[in-house]
């Protein structure tokens, strides 16, 4: 990695930290459970984000912590508010790490690498372009919950001036990308960045690995002029299928804004959701590792957890949250995790860190032993009829309220659900989940049976619970 002196160690006469006014705190809507995400410019701004600053610095030194990383991702507002950050943090008295433009899993390899106190992401991930936010590591913990809310809330002090430089991570970061392909076949393989934060990584990754590989929308821009910045959802991988379909490819990866998530589509163009990518993986894993755990979130299929066990392996579930998933993770031993929105975690070679780049790596590689390819191991999965994760727009204000009232319905008719994983729902001939979101002012749901009728039948009780708390909608 090559490190610079940051030529603007502190920003001085010429361009003073910007103030704190009483008001130019970040908004406590933007405080989501796992990081901080909400409307650039209204929810969060430079002064929101200076505060950040010295507020985090502030915990830091009280926990003898010195050194941390920045990064931001693409997006039209971060590079102002990742410059805010800093002086923050510098003003707070710690020393910091920019690494600059690039994937959220960049910068935990930096920290990784650096042997970093702790970094701070900007980036809201996969929401809306107009939007912006945190994401927190403090040691080698995800800053979340009410942890997170007390951060944002404390007051920071002024301290000695710390420090700034600037570190160019990326060629290392796709060095080691690079040599864990090692095994990889040659494969023909789509690349869909969505003008995310992972374009420059993957044009330098993609050369070095063996196949022939075709790469779309690596410009970042912030505006996300070809679609949306979320792999979970299909129709933001339309074009990656087009593109997989014409190029007559073994398959297609995408990502979301900051690279921490995956999307994959097969040599037909049809989307292999995470649960079933999760799978793959685990089959791969459980070969070499007979009876590891793996981790799946509350929305996973049953489809998984079953065939975990009849790999050799234990399965275990997890309540849905990527900062939720990694804690079950730790707790599990588990050597694999995963959750339905497309984080995908492994233990051995990349220390737990949802890097979508690296999961896309071991995707490759668990082809290349495959026979059938990806379109034949979806082929080969058991039957069943599910709806894909569904996200329905609720005020942020009753979205728990809402799953609370539908709890209390159910537990008033005798239901049997797990209250402690969101609301999974279990029913003779299948389940249904309802929860609220940790980083939107959305419900999610998703429904399965085993057959199409049992679909139905749970579609709509979830949408008659639905209604009786005042939400219309189509799931």
């Amino acid at each position: 990695m090559r490190a610079e002196a940051h030529p603007e160690a502190h920003p001085g006469a010429a361009a003073p930290s910007p103030a704190r006014p009483a008001e130019g705190r970040i908004r406590p809507e933007a405080v989501r459970a796992y990081d901080i995400r909400g409307v650039a410019g209204r929810d969060i701004d430079r002064s929101g984000a200076y505060a950040l600053g010295l507020s985090y610095a502030a915990a830091a030194r009280r926990e003898g912590l010195s050194r941390v990383g920045v990064g931001r991702d693409g997006r039209l507002s971060s590079a102002s508010l990742e410059q805010a950050l800093v002086w923050g943090l510098m003003d707070g008295g710690l020393r910091v790490e920019r690494i600059g433009l690039g994937p959220t899993p960049m910068l935990g390899y930096a920290a990784r690498e650096l042997g970093l106190d702790g970094a701070v992401m900007v980036t809201a991930s996969h929401n809306p372009p107009g939007e912006n936010g945190f994401k927190i590591l403090m040691g080698d913990q995800r800053v979340h919950g009410e942890r997170l809310r007390e951060l944002v809330e404390s007051e920071g002090e002024r301290e000695t001036c710390g420090s700034a430089r600037r570190v160019d991570v990326i060629d290392a970061y796709v060095d080691e990308l690079a040599r864990s392909a090692d095994g990889m076949a040659p494969l023909k393989i789509a690349w869909d960045c969505g003008h995310g934060a992972t374009g420059p990584a993957v044009e330098r990754l993609a050369p070095r690995l063996p196949g022939v590989h075709h790469l779309i929308n690596t410009e970042v821009d912030g505006r996300f002029p070809a679609h949306h910045p979320d792999p979970a959802v299909a129709a933001n991988l339309s074009q990656l299928a087009a593109r997989v379909i014409a190029e007559g490819c073994d398959l297609g990866v995408a990502f979301d804004g900051d690279g921490d998530r995956l999307g994959v589509v097969d040599a037909e163009g049809r989307v292999l959701w995470a649960d079933q990518l999760l799978l793959l993986l685990a089959r791969d894993l459980l070969l070499e590792r007979p009876g590891a755990a793996v981790v799946g979130d509350v929305k996973c299929s049953k489809v998984l957890f079953d065939g975990v066990t009849q790999a050799g392996g234990r399965a275990a579930i997890s309540p849905s949250g990527y900062v939720l998933v990694r804690e079950t993770m730790q707790r599990e031993a588990a050597a694999l995790a995963g959750e339905l929105s497309g984080h995908i975690f492994f233990a051995e070679g990349w220390g737990g860190v949802d890097d979508a780049l690296y999961a896309a790596v071991r995707t490759f590689k668990a082809l290349s032993r495959l026979p059938g390819g990806l379109a034949g191991f979806r082929d080969s999965l058991p039957p069943s009829f599910a709806t894909p994760e569904l996200r329905l727009a609720a005020p942020e204000a009753r979205k728990a309220q809402i799953v609370a009232e539908v709890a209390e319905r159910l537990a008033g008719e005798g239901g049997t659900f797990d209250a402690a994983l969101g609301l999974r729902v279990e029913r003779p001939d299948g389940w249904w989940l309802l929860r609220a979101s940790g980083t939107e002012p959305k419900l999610t749901c998703r429904c399965e049976a085993v057959h199409p009728d049992g679909l139905e039948r749970l579609r709509a009780e979830l949408k008659d619970h639905l209604a009786r708390s005042g939400i219309e909608a189509e799931v």
